[in-house]
């Protein structure tokens, strides 16, 4: 089996991506595009954490499921302690305008923590089902279902008010405004917020495919054997 030292690359990579991701959750993409003022649907964490299914699919591939599976807890570790330091650190050092509560800021650790546990093994058990297909379908497939299950786990437990014995509702995040900033029918602002943190994440999963691809025909050449892939 592969020691820690072995696979410490993978695992600084992921720690770095969602640590970088929780903190530049906090700053909104300001910019307009047509009607849409960006920085009601983005923030530019949704560019960086996508990135963290490709570690995993480059992972698994290269040492199998178990090992991405153990990465995938140390980027959880990373996900969790991010999302309860980061805030309070951002404010003091006058980085971000409005604070963030204690109840609000587990709230958002354990949305953080249990989304991307949850996507991150299901991109593991997706990508190993299909890893005998063609070279783009496992990362493809494992990456737009993981996506999903992110997208829906987070935006729910952070913000959905069926939620609230998690933490305290967000009021802001609550308030009808127009669907995605453009449409005519309106929805609490969080609906709009998940809508463009996936619509990026789809983008990001298909871009991934070229590192990918690169990656694997340079550094992995081979398959990981089947007494490793359980």
């Amino acid at each position: 089996m592969p020691s820690l030292k072995t696979y410490s690359l993978p695992v600084a990579a992921m720690a770095l991506i969602v640590l970088a991701s929780n903190v530049l959750v906090q700053y909104p993409v300001f910019g307009q595009v047509g009607g849409l003022q960006l920085a009601d649907v983005l923030t530019w964490g949704a560019f960086t954490y996508p990135f963290a299914f490709l570690v995993t699919d480059l992972t698994n591939r290269r040492f199998g499921p178990r090992i991405a599976r153990r990465v995938v807890f140390a980027g959880f570790v990373t996900a969790v302690l991010a999302s309860l330091v980061a805030p309070p650190l951002l404010f003091d050092l006058g980085l971000l305008q409005f604070p963030t509560s204690g109840d609000r800021l587990f709230r958002i650790a354990v949305a953080s923590g249990a989304a991307f546990l949850m996507a991150q093994l299901l991109d593991i058990a997706v990508f190993n089902r299909l890893r005998q297909e063609s070279w783009w379908r496992a990362p493809a497939a494992s990456s737009l279902s993981g996506s999903v299950i992110d997208t829906l786990t987070f935006f729910s437990v952070a913000f959905a008010p069926l939620f609230v014995f998690v933490g305290p509702n967000d009021d802001f995040a609550l308030q009808s405004a127009r669907l995605f900033g453009v449409y005519a029918v309106e929805a609490p602002r969080w609906i709009s917020w998940a809508m463009g943190d996936f619509s990026v994440k789809l983008m990001i999963a298909v871009f991934a495919l070229v590192p990918y691809r690169i990656i694997m025909q340079q550094f992995m050449p081979y398959r990981v054997p089947a007494t490793a892939a359980r």
